[in-house]
């Protein structure tokens, strides 16, 4: 999100502020710091000179000066005594302290340096005596005898010595006054360098209050302002506007805070109308629900009530057609003996589905609690009521490894008892039956199945087998109510499970179904209903459907489809 073009103003005006306030801070102290580095250079300069350079140039000066006296007095002593010791002093010759004064001068000075000069000349007017006056004096005493010298030789040595001395005083003058302004120079560059460092630790001080202040002042109160504006919208005030009066940065700052606060007040305004929809349809999902308790109550009641009211009669029909057919048969024409037939026919139908109808009405309904059950017993048990029909088809019932489950006995038997029914029941004319039952572990739950070599069900009716009272065959060609496998599914659901159509068998027809495994779900079970009480206020015993009635897994459909 691009910040305004009055924070972005502002922004670029406090970096330039704060660049131009740093620079200028920066420069001053610079130039402060360079100058006092400058002035302790020439503080330490000039304290050389003087405690250096003209300390020791003054030092030889003054014994340059009685030297000069020493040698003119050594050789006026030899001239009149002719003795060589009284030339000891004229003959030592000190030239390394003149070469080193001299080499310093010309360093610090330059050739044109006055103490250079009064040097040089000094230096130049000894050895001028020497050379005109001295050596050839020597010689000629040291040949003719003390008194050789004339005195007019002699005068002009004194003339040459004399000005030797005078050179001498005036180098001693020289380096005196070079002292006392080199002294002059370090005393004022001492209190240059003083200066500075009071100035520079001034100005440091002023650079940190300015800086300080400029900071609280641009910086801190601004964000000290925000940060309260912020926690007072923390704290519940969401529709405080989220404002400051600082630089740049700081504006966009709150600007992206407000933002952020405008975008969490409308989201929060959505979600509280999320809530109030969800609340809404939760409670109609509430009150439908209970709606759908109430109307499946009602129709299992209705079932109930229906099938269980309508045996009584139907026992009556049923019993006076078939002693109708008993008394009266052949004795009537053959039509009448085929309607006769007919009418018992229908009624033990009648009997057959309104017995299924109840049955399937109870699943999930009769009292008792959850028990561990071994489906290798419920599986024999419900093979042995089937045994007229195994031994009828010849069929053969293969039980696999079954494991224990948490659920209700007779359910589960029935179970068992209306699948392998269907598959002796829908079994391949060509074929004899062969039943396959087992059972695999699969993730928290147990995979079981039911599998046969019979006539097989069609893919397309994969969803449909388990739907009740629907059928795929006449009923003519099988006999059944089609609520076998709608009860299988019923079973199966009311214990935790799902059933469905294997349709990538190639041959006959495989049921499987899923168990919960009782280590997973504890001594959790299925859910135990009271029993609903029938038309006459009783409670009605459980039943289970006849197993010749019910459609198999698959393959029939008569019952199922």
């Amino acid at each position: 999100m691009r910040r305004p073009a009055a924070a972005q103003r502002a922004g670029s005006t406090l970096r330039r502020q704060l660049g131009v306030t740093v620079a200028s801070a920066g420069a001053v102290l610079l130039v402060i710091l360079l100058y006092a580095v400058y002035s302790l250079l020439q503080v330490v300069h000039y304290q050389n000179r003087v405690t250096d350079i003209y300390a020791s140039a003054i030092s030889y000066s003054d014994g340059l000066t009685s030297r000069i006296g020493d040698i003119g007095s050594a050789v006026d002593a030899y001239l009149q005594s002719g003795v060589d010791s009284a030339l000891g002093s004229y003959r030592t010759a000190d030239t390394e302290a003149a070469r080193a004064i001299r080499s310093a001068f010309l360093e610090d000075y330059g050739p044109d340096s006055e103490v250079v000069v009064a040097l040089d000349r000094t230096l130049g007017l000894v050895a001028t005596w020497r050379s005109q006056f001295a050596d050839p004096a020597v010689a000629e005493v040291s040949v003719e005898g003390p008194g050789a010298v004339s005195e007019a030789t002699l005068e002009r040595g004194e003339r040459l010595l004399a000005d030797a001395r005078e050179s001498a005083l005036d180098l001693e003058s020289v380096l005196e006054t070079g002292r006392d302004e080199a002294s002059d120079s370090l005393g004022a560059w001492t209190r240059n360098l003083f200066l500075a460092v009071v100035v520079l630790a001034g100005a440091a001080v002023v650079v940190a209050v300015g800086t300080w202040w400029t900071l609280r002042r641009r910086v801190l109160e601004p964000l000290a302002d925000l940060a309260a504006k912020a926690e007072a919208v923390s704290t519940g005030e969401l529709d405080l506007p989220v404002r400051t009066e600082g630089p740049g940065e700081i504006a966009s700052l709150a600007h992206a805070v407000d933002a952020m606060r405008v975008e969490l007040v409308a989201r929060m305004a959505s979600e509280a109308r999320s809530r109030a929809e969800i609340a809404e349809a939760h409670e109609q999902v509430l009150e439908q629900a209970e709606e759908l308790r109430r109307s499946n109550r009602d129709l299992e009641q209705f079932a109930y009530v229906a099938s269980h009211d309508l045996q009584e009669p139907l026992r009556k029909v049923a019993s006076f057609t078939q002693l109708l057919q008993k008394r009266y048969g052949g004795e009537l024409d053959e039509r009448a003996d085929q309607y006769i037939e007919f009418a018992v026919d229908g009624a033990k139908r009648m009997q057959r589905l309104i017995q299924d109808l109840l049955g399937f009405s109870r699943v999930g309904r009769s009292a008792g609690e959850a028990v561990e059950v071994d489906l290798v017993e419920a599986c024999a048990t419900a093979v042995t009521t089937l045994d007229a029909a195994v031994e009828e088809s010849g069929g053969q019932v293969e039980v696999g490894d079954l494991p224990v489950v948490l659920g209700q006995q007779t359910l589960l038997v029935q179970l068992f008892q209306n699948l392998v029914g269907n598959a002796l029941k829908f079994r391949h004319p060509d074929r004899t039956p062969h039943v396959i039952l087992g059972a695999v572990r699969r993730d928290d739950a147990w995979e079981l199945w039911c599998s046969d070599n019979g006539i097989g069900i069609d893919q397309q009716y994969a969803d449909r087998v388990f739907v009740i009272f629907q059928r795929l065959h006449a009923k003519d060609a099988y006999e059944g109510t089609g609520i076998g496998l709608a009860l299988c599914k019923k079973i199966v659901e009311f214990h935790g499970g799902e059933i469905w159509l294997d349709t990538d068998v190639s041959q006959g027809t495989t049921i499987r179904w899923t168990l919960p495994d009782p280590r997973e779900v504890g001594s959790a079970g299925p859910e135990d209903e009271s029993p609903a009480e029938g038309a006459d206020g009783t409670t009605p015993a459980t039943t289970t459907a006849g197993t010749g009635d019910l459609p198999g897994p698959g393959q029939h459909d008569e019952e199922s489809s």
